[in-house]
This record gives structure tokens, C-alpha cells and sequence, in this order.
């Protein structure tokens, strides 16, 4: 786990300078305060900041072939390294190091750039093959890793963090048109960042620059599926899930530094820390953030799970104080629009455990890869809800509606979801995943955003879904969900909050072999009736408390709705409402003020406005 950074001048007679790339890595030191280094070759210039976790004493970067004919900056773990290492052994290839980087080296030779499907892992990696004069940039399949490049002034700039671009000296310049898209999903989605003419490498890509060609190539997509041959058989899957998810967290316990987990109280990260202690022959290291706000709070099962699995624990509580310093944070970190708010306990926990640890396991992906959001029980309570009677489906929501003006608090604020739910039902599968994705009404934000060209948001999503052969609503929700959020929203926030504070996380849930193997599993397996992640609960599940099991999914999530009623954050409020470019002023106030009564639930869309405005202003 590192930071790596470089670029390459399409003119050959232009000689790479060292005080740019010294200015890279030096913007993203806290990715890798292990060590430094750089190299420079005529044109082409790569960087690299080190966080040692494997091969600690010859593991430096960047590594080089025996002949220094390739050279490799490399972030991120090759968790098969040491079986390929034997099949590459037996090809005749030579190490001199048990370093995961140095077997990319070396498949590379071997394989080309096919050598991405030997891997199992996670990545992003910029090789210079000297001879054949070719720089190959390539990103792991779901996007673990963070790739940005740019192309500029006959040169590509490329960085883990957009601020490596920056450091540079690309010119920062804001792509309004996409604030439609950040303030319905919350971030900005690949290829796109928030600035004009830098770019995220899109998971599963790799780029090849040859000369003053640069080609991107997909290597890797969700399996195509027959939608009426699903796998039904439930103890198979069973069984074959449970050896997949063992198998995978067992080699995401390889390392040379002490490790840990995080554990959350909810069903994935309970799921992980039972499999790993059951592999490890010491007490795993847990790690769990609370607040005072017991609706937000899991402290209580997790530490029954601790307990369970007789696990070093460490738990830490978030007060209201830490706004400020999350919010600076956030910005700087992400160096663009970043709205989901569990960036905050992701941050404090990660702060928290590397105390004591270097590396930690998460349950992160989990409701990707098994269809686990309640957004997946929404969806098949559509497929009934739109068999009523039409008298029906127009009579329900109103009633709700009428019902939950009657109420305040959490009552009204169910209320409100389930006439949501209701008012999704009847429409198309766009939008009712704009519905359930957005944190206020789609209409809100049209009227919130003050004129210019935008890209709409149902045009972008429309877009991605041409890239979809799913027919069924349920499955097509799994492609958005594993090639959209999943990269750009969780795995962003988990790579930037963890690597601020120089600590590794892993990810057994999203070993790519288990993802491939549950798309082929039926929606009905998935989802028994309407149990969530029913393939987990009745496997590794059945380790784990009852009180989890029948515990309702909370999420990562952040009490903003309540702390943004306190006369604390009325100054952060009172300047949102009256410095926020491009927004309807007069709507943000809307919003704040139906947030303090209790009428609606808009905590976590304040802080995405909060976010964009302190990116606009700093």
C-alpha cells in the first residue's frame, strides 16, 4: 500500500525533470512514510512513496528487472504473489526479492499486459518497458486503488491523488457541469473528476502510451449471465461461498507488520473477524467506532461479537467536536467533491487503529457482492407492489403522506421512507434508483442549481446503463452498484480516509472470484423472501450472536441530521446558506431549516453542500 506518481513528455528530446516528481510525491507522503523513491530516464519520470507491509527490508520502490530494463511503481498487494512466484519459477524466471512488486515485473515479461488476469488483488501500477518505449498504467477490477491522470502540453501526468496532478502544476480548474451528478449521487463518478481535463482511470482498465499514443483497454467486466439459468441450489452456494470468503481472507492475512480488523457491529465485518480468528493463533485485533446517539450506535454488538471471538478489542466515541477537523479532512484528502458522510468514522477509526496496527480487514463490499442494501428489498417489493390495483398504488402513498405530517422525529422520518418507497414503485427503474440514491427529492435539486450547462444526472445513468446486457431490475441494480458506487463512493472513501493515516486496508468480500461466482447466483438465493444477504447469513452467519443477526442494518453512518439541529453548527449553516456558489441560496435555506424542525431527514445532504462549498472557497 502505497502512493505512486510519474509522467511521461511525448517528446523524447524533453528530459523529465526531478523537482516536479520530487513535488508529487511529497504532496502524498502520508500514503507511504516508509520511504521514497524516484526515477528518471530521459522522458519518463515515476515516483513512489512506501507503507512496508510485505518484504520490509528488499522490498524498495521503484524495482527493477535484472536487466533495469523495466522499472515498476507499484501501490496496492498481489495477495496470489507467492503462488504465481512458483509458477513463474518453474517458467524459469529468477527472484531476488519476496516482494509482490517484483513478481508484476516479472509476469509482465512473461505474459504482457495479460498478466493483469493472473493477479488477484489490488492495484494500480505504472511499468516502464524501456525497450519497447512503453509506459503501462493499470487499476485492479473493481478499483480498490486510485488512478488520475491527465494529458497536457504534450505530456501525461499521472497520480494516486489528484493533488499529485497539482503538485505538478496542472492548472485547477472546477467542471461545474458536473454538479448535478455529485449532488444526486454524492461523488464524482470515473472517468470524471471535478476538475476539467483530469481523469480517474476506470476500474478493470489499464492505459498503454507509445510514442504520443495513450489506448485504454477494459480487461476485465461483471460475467455475462443467463438470466434464466440463475444457480438455485442452496447448499452448494453455500458451501462454495463459505470456501471462497475462507480462502480469501486467508490470503489477505499475508503480511509481515501486525494487523487487525474493523469491526462495525453489522453482519460483513463481524462476517470477517470470525473467519480470521479462526485462521489466526493469536486474538485478532478489533476496532469499532460508537456514538452517544444510540440509534446510531452498534458498540453493543460488537462487542458481543469480540467477546464471541475472543478478540483484542478497541472501541472509540465520536463527539459533535470533531466536525471541523473531519470536514478540513474530507477536502483535503479527497481534493474534490466527497459527500458521503461515513468518510467521518472511517477517518477517526483509521486513526484509531493504527495505534496499534499497520494493516486491517473490512467488511467493505459485502452489500455489493451479495445484494445486501435494503434498496435490494425495495426493488423486489416493486416487482409485487407494481402488480396492484392501480386504486391501490396511488391511495397508498397518499395516505402515508397524509399520516407523517401528523408525526415529528424518527416516526416521521420512517414515514417519509416508506412513502418514498411507495412513490419509487410506480416509476421506471432510472428513476427509481435516482430515488433511492439521491439524499433529497430529484426535483430539490433541479430548482437548487442556478443555471448553467450541466450534465443531467438520468443522461449520465442512462449512459452507464448502455454498458449493462442485465435485463432484471435486481441485477441491474448489482451492475451500478458493483461498477459505479462501489469504485468511485466506498472504496474512494475507505482508500482516502485509511491512507491519510498510513494505514493498509483489505477487502476479502471483493476477492474477484467471489464477486464473478455470486453474479451468477438467482435473486431469490441472494434475498430469501426479503432477508438480507441471505447466502451469508446462513453460512459464516450462523457463527455470529442472534442479537446481529436480527439487529436492523444501520450502515456506516454519521448522526448529522441531529447535530446540524444544534446551535453549534449554526454558523457553519448560516455560511452555507449565504456563500455557496451556483446554488439556489433561497433552497439551501429551504433545506436547512426543514432539517433543524424535523420534517425531513436531510443531515447528510448538508454536509455534501458543506463539503462542495469548502472545495468552491479554500
Amino acid at each position: 500500500m502505497c502512493g505512486i506518481a510519474g509522467f511521461l513528455h511525448f517528446d523524447k528530446e524533453q528530459p523529465a525533470d526531478f523537482p516536479a516528481i520530487k513535488r508529487m510525491t511529497d504532496a502524498m507522503a502520508y500514503r507511504g512514510p516508509d520511504g521514497e523513491g524516484h526515477y528518471l530516464n530521459g522522458n519518463i519520470a515515476l515516483g513512489h512513496r512506501r507503507l512496508s507491509i510485505i518484504d520490509l527490508s528488499t522490498g524498495d520502490q521503484p524495482m527493477f528487472s535484472a536487466d533495469q530494463n523495466i522499472a515498476l511503481v507499484f501501490n496496492g498487494e498481489i495477495y496470489n504473489y507467492i503462488e504465481l512466484r512458483e509458477e513463474l519459477k518453474i517458467s524459469g524466471h529468477q527472484f531476488r526479492t519476496s516482494s509482490d512488486a517484483e513478481v508484476i515485473i516479472e509476469a509482465y515479461l512473461e505474459w504482457g499486459t495479460e498478466c493483469l488476469k493472473r493477479f488477484n488483488g489490488m492495484w494500480a501500477f505504472a511499468l516502464w518497458d524501456n525497450h519497447n518505449k512503453q509506459l503501462f498504467i493499470a487499476r485492479d477490477r473493481i478499483g480498490e486503488k486510485p488512478l488520475h491522470y491527465a494529458i497536457a502540453n504534450n505530456t501525461i501526468i499521472f497520480g494516486s491523488e489528484i493533488k499529485c496532478i497539482f503538485a505538478y502544476g496542472f492548472n485547477k480548474v472546477p467542471d461545474n457541469e458536473l454538479l448535478e451528478i455529485y449532488l444526486t449521487l454524492g461523488y464524482i463518478p470515473a472517468p470524471y473528476t471535478f476538475f476539467k481535463d483530469i481523469r480517474k482511470l476506470k476500474a478493470g482498465h489499464y492505459l498503454l502510451v507509445r510514442e504520443k499514443a495513450v489506448k485504454e483497454t477494459a480487461y476485465w467486466e461483471l460475467p455475462e449471465i443467463d438470466e434464466s439459468n440463475m444457480i438455485t441450489d442452496r447448499k452448494k452456494v453455500f458451501r462454495d461461498f463459505e470456501d471462497l470468503l475462507n480462502d480469501s481472507v486467508r490470503i489477505r492475512m499475508r503480511s509481515d507488520v501486525p494487523y487487525g480488523a474493523f469491526l462495525s457491529g453489522g453482519l460483513d465485518s463481524s462476517s470477517i473477524v470470525a473467519l480470521m480468528s479462526e485462521i489466526s493463533s493469536y486474538p485478532v485485533e478489533t476496532f469499532t467506532i460508537g456514538f452517544h446517539e444510540k440509534s446510531y450506535d452498534e458498540r453493543h454488538l460488537a462487542i458481543q461479537v469480540a467477546e464471541r471471538f475472543n478478540t483484542s478489542h478497541h472501541e472509540h466515541i465520536i463527539e459533535p467536536e470533531i466536525f471541523d477537523s473531519s470536514l478540513s479532512n474530507t477536502v483535503y484528502h479527497y481534493d474534490e467533491p466527497f459527500g458521503d458522510p461515513s468518510a467521518i468514522p472511517t477517518g477517526h477509526v483509521s486513526k484509531f487503529a493504527v495505534s496499534k496496527v499497520k494493516m486491517v480487514l473490512t467488511g467493505d463490499g459485502g452489500d455489493e457482492v451479495l445484494s445486501g442494501y435494503t434498496y435490494y428489498q425495495g426493488e423486489k417489493f416493486s416487482e409485487i407492489y407494481r402488480k396492484l390495483p392501480g386504486i391501490a398504488r396511488i391511495g397508498l402513498p397518499a395516505l402515508v403522506k397524509q399520516a407523517s405530517r401528523l408525526l415529528r422525529g424518527d416516526q416521521r422520518y420512517r414515514l417519509n421512507r416508506i412513502q418514498d418507497v411507495f412513490s419509487a414503485s410506480n416509476q421506471s427503474f432510472e428513476d427509481r434508483y435516482l430515488s433511492k440514491t439521491s439524499r433529497v427529492e430529484i426535483p430539490l435539486i433541479k430548482l437548487l442549481l442556478t443555471g448553467g450547462n450541466v450534465y443531467p444526472v438520468e443522461e449520465f445513468i442512462s449512459d452507464r446503463l448502455k454498458e449493462c446486457a442485465y435485463q432484471d431490475p435486481f441485477y441491474k441494480l448489482m451492475f451500478l452498484d458493483l461498477k459505479l458506487s462501489l469504485p468511485d463512493d466506498m472504496l474512494a472513501k475507505v482508500d482516502r480516509m485509511s491512507m491519510a493515516y498510513s494505514l493498509e486496508t483489505r477487502t476479502p468480500f471483493l476477492d474477484h472470484r467471489i464477486i464473478e461466482y455470486m453474479a451468477h447466483v438467482h435473486k431469490d438465493l441472494k434475498m430469501i423472501s426479503f432477508e438480507r444477504k441471505s447466502v451469508l447469513r446462513r453460512s459464516i452467519g450462523t457463527k455470529l450472536p442472534d442479537a446481529l443477526l436480527q439487529a436492523p442494518k444501520k450502515g456506516f453512518s454519521v448522526p448529522l441530521r441531529e447535530w446540524f439541529k444544534g446551535d453549534s453548527f449554526t454558523d457553519y449553516l448560516n455560511k452555507l446558506e449565504f456563500s455557496t456558489p451556483y446554488l439556489n441560496r433561497s433552497i439551501v435555506q429551504d433545506i436547512t431549516e426543514m432539517n433543524r424542525a424535523g420534517k425531513r431527514d436531510y443531515g447528510d445532504f448538508i454536509w455534501m453542500l458543506l463539503v462542495c462549498n469548502k472545495v468552491y472557497n479554500d
